[in-house]
């Protein structure tokens, strides 16, 4: 079992992403990482969702991700369970990701099931991480959904913050959307399903 503590910013882009990609290439950014994801979203059966803010109801998911990584080649399978504190206008002040490896994802969803979980929903992506002068940019093509950006704190890139990370983006001059660096993609899919 692992521990993650990081915070991020995810900014949606604006346009295509095949230009973008296009855009990113022409500025010399190199391509550091290529994978896909399949995340399943699981909460208590016993859960009253109808009582709950669509935060509320992600905020109690555990998620089993199966990560097929492209460049450099491996898997990873694991449970996750996500700790995110946010203030009163909904920024994501940290997070973290306490994380248990499983060697097989259809045995960690029967074991999910068998307790007492239930699935509400699955998210796919196909990710890209982009690198330049040691700032890590996390293309993210979510299937039928947004595309994002995501950027986190890491120990190697010097970035701390929230607003550090919020300053280099709004310096990279790429097209994204203004004054939404906290978007949730968990909680943009659940709305789409439950019709909020």
């Amino acid at each position: 079992m692992s521990l993650k503590v990081t915070n991020e910013i995810t900014v949606r882009i604006v346009g295509d992403i095949n230009n973008f990609y296009k855009m990113l290439e022409d500025r010399e950014y190199k391509i550091v990482d290529k994978f896909h994801l399949d995340d399943t979203y699981f909460i208590p059966k016993n859960l009253n969702v109808k009582n709950l803010t669509t935060r509320e109801i992600i905020s109690n998911a555990v998620i089993v991700r199966d990560l097929v990584r492209f460049m450099p080649k491996g898997e990873n399978k694991r449970i996750t369970f996500k700790i995110k504190e946010f203030d009163e206008k909904g920024n994501i002040l940290n997070q973290k990701a306490i994380n248990c490896d499983v060697s097989n994802i259809d045995d960690a969803k029967k074991l999910l099931n068998a307790i007492g979980w239930e699935e509400i929903m699955s998210i796919k992506e196909n990710d890209l991480v982009y690198e330049k002068d040691g700032i890590q940019l996390a293309v993210k093509d979510i299937e039928n959904g947004d595309n994002l950006i995501e950027i986190e704190t890491e120990d190697r890139d010097g970035l701390r913050t929230i607003e550090e990370l919020k300053k280099t983006v709004n310096k990279l001059d790429i097209p994204i959307e203004p004054n939404e660096y906290f978007v949730k993609k968990a909680e943009v899919e659940l709305n789409k399903i439950l019709k909020r």
